[in-house]
């Protein structure tokens, strides 16, 4: 958890704010692909990409 205060501490600091939607969608997509890993719906995934 002292992390990511840290890192929304840097985001202040800094004003970069720009980082923060590419790091909520490398989270997101990080997530979806450890969800849907062996199940039916992972070759779908894949064609998108």
């Amino acid at each position: 958890m002292s992390f990511i205060k840290e890192f929304l501490l840097f985001l202040k600091v800094r004003k970069k704010y720009w980082l923060l939607p590419i790091i909520v969608f490398l989270v997101l997509f990080g997530g979806i692909i450890v969800l849907t890993q062996g199940s039916a719906v992972a070759p779908f995934i894949y064609t998108i990409f």
